[in-house]
């Protein structure tokens, strides 16, 4: 006689499936939070200040004019800090014009970025400005990244452009 073999009970395949539902569960977790730490939302200086105390603290990119009057570096410290005015219109529009007029626009809305890093050459008056990083309680934004957009690079572009290139 050929001894039988035990069947499996039901009780083993539903511990299987809930560990591996249990499993599941966990990664869908995990990604949601992964990407809900490490979204950025791009913004315009007046959209930022628009959203008040709802964007503190939070991974943030933010667009502007450099004001250069206001650029401060201390070489010790290795900090930048300037101010930046909204500028009007769309973002993909900018132009030597746009930081122009943003910059002259004494009404336009403003922030204070404090930067640690070494100063940048593009950092002029009227460059437009693309940081990421985080709005303070102070109202500063604290800036981990610093890319710029030199005002001239516009002008060439424009007569570029308008010699049918």
């Amino acid at each position: 006689m050929t001894p039988s073999i035990p069947m499996p009970t039901s009780g083993g395949r539903t511990k299987f499936l809930i560990g591996g539902l249990l499993i599941i569960g966990a990664i869908i977790y995990l990604v949601i939070t992964t990407m809900r730490s490490t979204q950025q939302f791009f913004y315009t200086v007046q959209e930022m200040q628009a959203k008040g105390s709802s964007v503190i603290g939070k991974n943030l990119r933010v667009s502007g004019a450099v004001l250069g009057d206001t650029i401060q570096f201390d070489d010790k410290t290795l900090t930048v800090s300037f101010m930046m005015a909204n500028i009007s219109g769309k973002l993909e529009d900018v132009n030597a014009q746009a930081l122009h007029l943003a910059a002259l626009d004494t009404t336009s809305a403003r922030v204070k970025v404090v930067y640690i890093g070494p100063k940048p050459d593009l950092l002029k008056h009227e460059a437009q400005a693309i940081v990421t990083g985080q709005l303070g309680e102070d109202g500063v934004f604290y800036a981990d990244e610093l890319l710029l957009k030199c005002p001239t690079r516009y002008e060439e572009q424009g007569s570029l452009q308008a010699q049918g290139n």
